[in-house]
């Protein structure tokens, strides 16, 4: 009970996961948070630093109090010289924020400046890690450049920056008619939210390699590399949980759980899994001997994520899942940059067609409501053809489209007229 834990950031992933997993630990004496939602700061200390999560079990939600949190707003001089004091004196940190542009930005409240400023005054070098929470294969090493820009090169020795992999499914539920049906507890008194997330925290970490360091927070798994398990979730899980999202929004479908009875869409999920996301994957990475890269660790790998994703505790609402089709459709994104994947490796993705199929369909849907999302996209006329979509997708891929664009396009087009002809038949 005698380290010290520092969060930047106060959204699901650091309240629920790396914050909750600090305080279950039993490991730490002092928990710190950099949150720039006054009114959340302000919240948190009304309720004497305590808050609740709500945990998704298989047949039911239990929620969790945290105690003991000092909530801070970089913003308040007064407040980010704790935050500075803090970090001087912490063994691990943990960064959440929106998405890596967020290290450098805000001045002198913003993460990185106040870690080059906190590691700043120690008075001897002592051993830190950083675990960075902001979904990119590269956060670790942008965090470390970007604080780098504002401190002396001593100041980071004894610090080590690490990349994670999350697969740990969460939301924030605000409407007050389903806070009433699951019975939630909102996060204080005085915050008319909650935070849900899954049970999940099997979590992936870069391997340590400070000499002596141990671990507060000692659930985490460390591995020598984690580019294979970053793609097993782009390419495994984020690429199916799409998959199955838009082929329930093309159903009308509300929540994700509600796709489970559907046969034919978890069936067209479980393929594409196993026999498109997991094949190549497999191949690829066989020789590391792990695991999760043959046939039996993927195939508990893919049933495991295919039951959680359609949980009817997580409320994952499709609308949540399926927004941001523009950026999702990317061709290095989860559906086109699976179906590369399966391609390079000689296996014809026509599962995963369906989802993209359905993906297109659902961003010429919304259209109209998505505004400079899609400013200067040509948009297909109605009835669609071959050419419309070939020219749209080829538009969203930009410079980034390669030799498997074509086949791609064919692909994305067979499944669009199979869609309809179901929707027709309906």
């Amino acid at each position: 009970m005698s380290k010290t834990f520092v969060g930047f950031g106060f959204g699901p992933i650091q309240s629920a996961l790396f914050l909750y997993e600090a305080f279950r630990s039993g490991h730490f004496s002092r928990f710190v948070i950099a949150e720039v939602d006054a009114a959340v700061v302000q919240a948190v200390r009304a309720a004497g630093g305590r808050y609740t999560i709500n945990i998704a079990l298989p047949d039911r939600i239990e929620q969790a109090t945290i105690s003991g949190v000092e909530l801070y707003n970089p913003a308040v001089p007064e407040d980010r010289q704790k935050i500075l004091q803090a970090i001087a004196g912490s063994d691990e940190m943990a960064t959440s924020l929106p998405s890596v542009a967020f290290f450098d930005r805000g001045g002198e409240t913003s993460v990185a400046r106040a870690l080059a400023d906190g590691l700043s005054l120690r008075a001897t070098p002592r051993s830190a890690i950083i675990y960075t929470a902001e979904n990119n294969n590269h956060a670790a090493e942008l965090l470390r450049e970007a604080v780098a820009k504002h401190c002396a090169p001593a100041a980071l020795q004894g610090v080590q920056f690490l990349n994670t992999v999350i697969g740990k499914m969460s939301g924030v539920i605000t409407d007050a008619p389903t806070l009433a049906r699951l019975n939630l507890a909102p996060m204080t008194p005085a915050i008319p939210k909650a935070v849900l997330v899954e049970e999940f925290n099997r979590i992936l970490i870069s391997q340590i390699t400070l000499p002596g360091f141990t671990r507060g927070i000692d659930v985490f798994i460390e591995k020598p590399d984690l580019l294979p398990f970053e793609e097993a979730k782009l390419y495994g899980h984020n690429a199916i949980h799409a998959l199955i999202a838009y082929l329930a929004a093309h159903r009308g479908l509300t929540t994700m759980s509600d796709a489970a009875a559907h046969p034919d869409i978890m069936a067209t999920a479980r393929a594409a899994f196993l026999d498109e996301s997991g094949a190549a994957l497999i191949r690829k990475y066989a020789a590391l001997g792990d695991p999760l890269f043959t046939p039996a660790g993927y195939a508990a790998y893919a049933e495991d994520l295919l039951a959680r994703m359609v949980r009817p505790t997580l409320n994952d609402l499709i609308a949540r899942v399926t927004r941001d089709q523009v950026r999702k459709l990317g061709y290095d994104d989860r559906i086109y940059g699976t179906m590369r994947l399966a391609l390079q490796h000689g296996i014809r993705p026509t599962h995963l067609a369906q989802g993209a199929a359905a993906a297109v369909l659902s961003l010429l849907e919304q259209w109209d409501s998505l505004g400079q999302a899609v400013s200067g996209l040509p948009r297909p006329a109605s009835p669609l053809s071959p050419e419309s979509v070939g020219q749209l997708l080829r538009a969203l891929w930009s410079t980034k489209a390669g030799p498997e664009a074509a086949t791609l396009i064919d692909l994305t087009w067979v499944a669009v007229m199979s869609l309809q002809v179901k929707t027709a038949h309906a």
